[in-house]
């Protein structure tokens, strides 16, 4: 199957994309754009995360779940929306958390874009949600794909820092060699959560500290 994706991530994924649940899934989300209802990212930013982050350049893994279902939010890559959209709680609880970790200013938009650019992959479990119906494309073949993708950077790269927040992501990462990279896990940064444990949890500065250490450029979060 030819499948617009970032070409070292087409590469890697070549065989994911022949497997009958990766057919099954793609005759799903055709069906589900060409409905009434609005789905979300716009089918052209569906592997965002992957286009603007190759395989190799790949430093920072954070795991989110659902694309966002309000109109104009999603972009493809986790936890950011469009500039110009409010911020979202979880994003605005991460951005005080970057500013307090780090001394970073709470930036001006919510496009977190400049850091896909620099080697972390925003990755939502599941790629694509219809409008207002949270979760409503689960289950249909993109949680094998995004377990497919965590795994083959788990075994073919080494020294990514994997970012874990709340139980969903924490379960989805199960499967990281902990010898061979660093999984950093907290509390998720919902308002729901966010003051048992995901304020304070210091990823960001970590996850540079990190990276210096194994000769890589630190992240400017």
């Amino acid at each position: 199957m030819d499948v617009r994706i970032e070409e070292s991530w087409k590469q890697e994924l070549a065989e994911e994309f022949e497997k009958p649940y990766f057919s099954e899934l793609t005759a799903f989300v055709r069906n589900e754009y060409k409905g009434v209802t609005a789905i979300y990212p716009p089918a052209r930013l569906i592997f965002n995360a992957f286009d603007h982050c190759p395989f190799n350049n790949v430093k920072v893994v954070i795991i989110g779940q659902d694309p966002y279902h309000g109109p104009g939010q999603a972009n493809g890559l986790c936890f950011s929306v469009n500039k110009g959209v409010p911020f979202p709680p979880s994003l605005m609880n991460i951005f005080k958390e970057v500013n307090n970790d780090t001394g970073a200013p709470v930036p001006q938009d919510g496009d977190l874009t400049r850091w896909s650019d620099q080697g972390v992959l925003l990755l939502n479990a599941t790629l694509t949600v219809r409008a207002a119906s949270a979760g409503s494309h689960q289950k249909k073949g993109w949680e094998e794909f995004t377990d497919t993708v965590i795994r083959i950077l788990s075994q073919k790269r080494n020294n990514i820092v994997f970012i874990l927040w709340g139980s969903y992501a924490q379960k989805k990462g199960a499967v990281i060699d902990r010898s061979r990279h660093l999984v950093l896990s907290s509390p998720h940064p919902s308002p729901l959560s966010a003051y048992q444990g995901f304020f304070g949890n210091h990823h960001f500065s970590r996850a540079n500290e990190y990276l210096k250490s194994k000769g890589k450029e630190p992240i400017v979060w």
